[in-house]
């Protein structure tokens, strides 16, 4: 999902010595790949207009919506910070939005950074000693924490004080330095790396889970009216239900499709509009891509559908290992196309007819998504 600002008057500044950026050594988002995930600094900026502001205009994800709403109520209440709360998810489902209503809902000020950004202790430290009294911080990424700042933000979550040493070797001195009380907000898309002394110090966590294809049609639509776009009802459902229950990718979807809907057609986005422009992107009525496609095409016909390790997969398509990993097997794993086992990937009887070809016999016997061995 996507949400705007912080507190009144405030705006989301980027903290350390760096803005928050994508993280290096991960895949980079591809301009050229409307389905994938992740994003870039223009589509971030995109994202800004879209997001909502409030709890109550966030859509899905009603478990979660509930259990913050009344974490934020208490803390109002009681006139204190709320706690540190963790979100764990698949990128593209709204925890960057949450953190910005969480700020909004407490009227306070937001800083952002991420992981990466801070390389130093003392980088935290400068984030951290310039806070004032209830602020919001937002790290992105949390989990790729240096460690040297990862030990002090033990200590300042939990006793709102860092140590600064003054000094190298034997004559180096920690100078304590209290710093006003605040929450602190962590994404991350990898929760089973974060170290357990860390994870145990957020008082509230939250796992954001793929959405339903109605909820991304109604995010379509809400989409649609602040973009100005006229959509119809049968053109909402087709971008939603392309969309890899994923709040960004719809929304990158129906501003590709306004685009054909203006140049093309009428300015109308209807059901056949929405088929024609994602045919032309090549998006299928699953939502796979091209780079999807390759990789279940090359398990199939080259590798007679598995198993096959993820290096020689990649190889024969010709990415990155970590692409096909990061990017394009989450999706072809939740949507029963492939299995991961222990001797590598193997392509399921659904992946066989996803692509018109009759499936070997050893493949029949294969379940779709409940025999995943991760």
């Amino acid at each position: 999902m996507t949400g705007t600002g912080a507190g009144p008057g405030t705006g989301p500044q980027a903290a350390g010595p760096a803005a928050a950026q994508a993280a290096p050594g991960l895949p980079a988002a591809e301009p050229e790949r409307l389905v994938s995930a992740l994003a870039d600094a223009d589509e971030r900026a995109i994202e800004g207009a879209l997001r909502p502001k409030r709890l109550a205009d966030f859509i899905g994800q009603a478990r979660v919506r509930e259990q913050l709403s009344l974490v934020l109520t208490g803390a109002l209440r009681r006139g204190t910070p709320p706690d540190h709360v963790l979100l764990s998810g698949p990128p593209g489902l709204g925890k960057t939005t949450i953190a910005m209503i969480i700020a909004a809902e407490l009227g306070a000020p937001l800083r952002i950074t991420s992981g990466p950004a801070i390389e130093r202790s003392g980088d935290l430290a400068a984030v951290l000693s310039t806070l004032g009294e209830g602020e919001v911080v937002f790290i992105d990424e949390i989990h790729r924490l240096a460690r040297p700042a990862e030990e002090m933000l033990y200590l300042a979550m939990e006793d709102f004080r860092v140590d600064v040493v003054v000094g190298k070797g034997p004559g180096a001195t920690a100078i304590p330095l209290d710093i006003a009380p605040f929450t602190l907000v962590g994404a991350t898309t990898r929760a089973g790396l974060l170290p357990a002394p860390l994870r145990d110090r957020f008082g509230f966590t939250a796992r954001l889970d793929f959405y339903e294809p109605d909820e991304l049609e109604v995010i379509a639509r809400r989409s649609a009216a602040l973009l100005g776009v006229a959509l119809r009802d049968d053109g909402g459902q087709e971008i939603a239900r392309r969309s890899r229950g994923t709040p960004r990718i719809v929304n990158r979807l129906l501003r590709r499709v306004r685009d054909y809907a203006e140049v093309r057609c009428d300015g109308v986005v209807s059901r056949e509009v929405a088929r024609a422009a994602l045919a032309l992107y090549e998006v299928d009525e699953q939502g796979l891509d091209r780079l999807d496609r390759a990789v279940l095409t090359a398990l199939t016909t080259r590798f007679g559908g598995g198993p096959v390790g993820l290096s020689t997969l990649a190889v024969a398509v010709g990415e990155e290992a970590e692409t096909v990993e990061v990017v394009a097997e989450p999706f072809l794993v939740r949507a029963g196309l492939m299995v991961r086992t222990p001797r590598g990937r193997v392509a399921t009887p659904a992946a066989w007819e996803h692509l018109g070809l009759p499936p070997p016999e050893a493949a029949a016997g294969l379940a779709a998504p409940g025999s995943l061995f991760e």
